[in-house]
């Protein structure tokens, strides 16, 4: 990855709600600067996002993903989450897999967004998340690290958020394309795939608008052997599928400083089933019919925002939003879906959607105070109401009922600037009031079919944020914060396994939230030539949420506490040699929690299904003129947990990406490689979480290779 400092942010809400003409612009000069991977900071605070305050100005870190190290990145990877996962030591590597259970940023899961609409599921996390848009559509992804109750519910461990192209900057037509082709070593046939996509944007004057279709076709992968990899025929596969999404956006500007716009997308990938899986060490794949509907998984997106510059002397950010997901997970015979009133044991197969939708609007306002211009003052008010059931296709059963979430968050974020900007203070409250609304049900058969008693249970808190910031000479800055963030378990994996009676859930404890409380220190210095920064962090909660995976290879959460802290470095050079830069970025992590539930001693380490390996990231980039050049290399470094089995224990493995471009005229080709050294390698989550179970045994992939063309006209 491009290893830029990391920006520095204390407003957890820099991402939400941009304006899109100054986007396009920024997404111009993205583009035109192959070199530049991480957004100039200065660039992304504009006047429609919930703060105009500059980085340099807020304590927390954030890294801005963009230009052409993304689309490479995206292009090789095949989605935004594994792009951002290659980029960031910090962010756990992913399961190559539709399912991103367990993978974590900073030892906890992120919040997940698009423009700032969440697409994590609170009630019933279905863990496709990271599958929602097609990069395409994708101008950044800016990456905000560590709990922060401002950015709502679900983000202990940081933002994810996934900025949509934006507006054409002139008027016209303007048009973008790509065809893409991905083969894997050997170029067998089976393991080729390929993508069209489209853009057609339309500017006259204050009217403006933006469309575009993708269409891809992934075949199977191979390992660094040659072998078929194993599909997951349970949790999903991004091997075997198609996938299609449109994307659209209407804007209108009504006057200098005001701004009213529209936002659609739609997201689907499903699996073609011509796969069947091998067991083994690992779990291979070999020609055949997937019993039942193949896991597929579909989003949709509509955010209507209006934002105003000049309202009272402040500015003004309003968005309204409806965002709904459906995920189909494989079949089976498993025993939980048994059931002896309906088929002899052993026999009944059966398989679970997951269906939420989600309402939800966000109100900001922010001005410095009159007559006190060093006292920037942010206000707003955010809405969430989320509705989700799960339930078995074949039988119709409801594994997890369906249940409501509503949240009221209003928020007020507070600046000050002394000494002429040497020295600032940042801090502010968030006041969460959640309320969830579970009917009467009766669990599966499997657990008893246990009659719980529906309720009300409501949660509300007041979290809080606050740091300083120091700046004694140009270019050196350091600070410190403590903030708290705010998410619940998943209710629907506590909700299903219960296997008990007499249960009430308006005073069943597993419900309560988890409240993490995080605190960092950092110090950054940037010149021109050289940028480096430094930041540890430690984070902890009474009431923690941990995915445990039971005999038939399905998660259930426990209730424990825990303690995480980490070291982040990074550095990066520009070389005397025009338009040659290298870079470097550590990251270190560790976690324990109290899994005995007897003392309060958090002395277990956390596993690989919660916490990520160490990890340092080399990178050396060229561009000049048309052609540009980057290689990147990724050390998983081996990890020991101290539980008594040691084939849990991680021996780390070491992957080496690479990619090329070249314009000319309109259009640019690029080859991209990952894994260009074809190295086997077993994946992190299996090699430390089911180290012994050949149904999720899987190996990574091997070289692939991505030849694309992008045009623009």
């Amino acid at each position: 990855m491009s290893m830029r400092p990391a920006l520095r942010a204390a407003s957890a809400t820099l991402c939400f709600l941009a304006p899109t003409p100054l986007l396009a612009q920024q997404t111009e000069s993205a583009s035109d600067s192959p070199e530049t991977a991480l957004v100039d900071p200065d660039a992304i605070i504009v006047t429609g996002t919930r703060t105009r305050l500059p980085v340099t100005a807020l304590p927390l870190t954030v890294d801005v993903l963009g230009g052409q190290e993304f689309i490479d990145q995206a292009a090789v990877s095949g989605s935004v989450i594994d792009a951002v996962s290659a980029r960031l030591p910090a962010f756990s590597p992913t399961r190559e897999k539709l399912s991103g259970a367990g993978e974590s940023l900073r030892g906890r899961s992120p919040l997940f967004a698009i423009n700032g609409v969440p697409q994590s599921t609170p009630i019933r996390d279905g863990s496709r998340d990271g599958f929602t848009i097609d990069p395409f559509f994708i101008d950044r992804v800016e990456v905000i690290y560590g709990s922060n109750a401002l950015q709502g519910i679900g983000a202990t461990g940081g933002v994810v958020n996934q900025v949509t192209v934006g507006a054409p900057v002139t008027d016209g037509v303007s048009v973008r394309t790509l065809i893409q082709g991905t083969a894997q070593d050997g170029f067998d046939g089976e393991a080729l795939g390929g993508k069209v996509a489209g853009l057609v944007g339309y500017r006259a004057r204050d009217f403006d608008f933006t469309t575009g279709a993708t269409f891809e076709r992934r075949g199977a992968f191979l390992d660094g052997h040659g072998d078929r990899i194993g599909v997951d025929s349970t949790q999903g596969e991004i091997q075997d599928t198609d996938s299609w999404s449109v994307f659209g956006r209407i804007g209108y500007e009504i006057g200098a400083s005001t701004r009213v716009e529209l936002v659609a997308n739609r997201f689907e990938l499903k699996g073609r089933g011509h796969y069947v899986q091998v067991p083994g060490f690992p779990a291979t794949s070999v020609r055949g019919e997937t019993e039942g509907v193949p896991p597929a998984n579909r989003a949709e997106l509509l955010s209507a925002s209006l934002t105003s510059g000049e309202l009272a002397g402040g500015e003004l950010t309003a968005q309204a939003f409806f965002s709904g997901t459906r995920d189909i997970f494989g079949g089976s015979t498993a025993g939980t879906f048994q059931d002896p009133s309906i088929a002899p044991v052993g026999t009944l197969f059966d398989q679970s959607v997951n269906k939420s939708r989600k309402l939800g609007a966000k109100f900001g306002y922010e001005r410095t105070l009159p007559g006190f211009d060093a006292l920037t003052l942010t206000a707003g008010l955010d809405l969430l109401h989320d509705r989700t059931a799960q339930t078995l296709l074949e039988t119709d059963r409801a594994w997890v009922p369906e249940s409501t979430f509503f949240s009221v968050a209003p928020f007020l974020q507070g600046n000050l600037k002394l000494l002429d900007g040497k020295l600032r203070l940042a801090g502010g409250a968030r006041y969460e009031k959640v309320t969830l609304d579970v009917p009467d049900f009766t669990t599966l058969a499997s657990y008893g079919s246990r009659n719980v008693a529906g309720g009300k249970p409501s949660f509300d808190k007041v979290l809080l944020n606050g740091g300083v910031i120091v700046e004694p000479l140009k270019g050196l800055r350091a600070y410190a914060s403590y903030a708290e963030g705010y998410t619940i378990a998943d209710v629907g994996r506590i909700l299903r396994a219960i296997n008990v009676d007499g249960v009430d859930v308006d005073n069943f404890l597993t419900l309560e939230p988890v409240v993490s409380n995080n605190r960092e220190i950092g110090v950054e210095w940037k010149q021109d030539f050289l940028s480096a920064s430094a930041a540890y962090w430690w984070s902890s909660s009474r009431l923690g949420s941990l995915l445990v995976r039971n005999a038939d290879g399905i998660y259930d959460v426990a209730r424990q506490p825990i303690k995480l802290e980490g070291l982040d470095l990074s550095i990066e050079a520009k070389m005397p040699v025009e338009g040659l830069s290298i870079g470097a970025a550590y990251a270190r992590v560790r976690g324990r929690t109290d899994s005995n539930d007897v003392d309060t001693k958090v002395n277990n380490d956390l596993d690989g299904a919660n916490i990520a390996p160490d990890r340092i990231n080399l990178y050396a980039a060229y561009a000049r003129g048309p052609l540009d050049v980057r290689v990147a290399a990724r050390f998983y470094l081996e990890r020991q947990f101290n539980d008594a089995a040691t084939v849990t224990d991680f021996e780390g493995y070491t992957l080496v990406d690479a990619s090329a471009g070249y314009r000319f005229g309109k259009h640019r080709i690029s080859l991209s490689a990952m894994n260009v050294l074809d190295k086997y390698y077993v994946s992190y989550n299996s090699d430390t979480v089911s180290p012994t179970d050949p149904a999720r045994f899987f190996a990574g992939r091997g070289r692939t290779l991505t030849l694309g063309v992008t045009s623009e006209f």
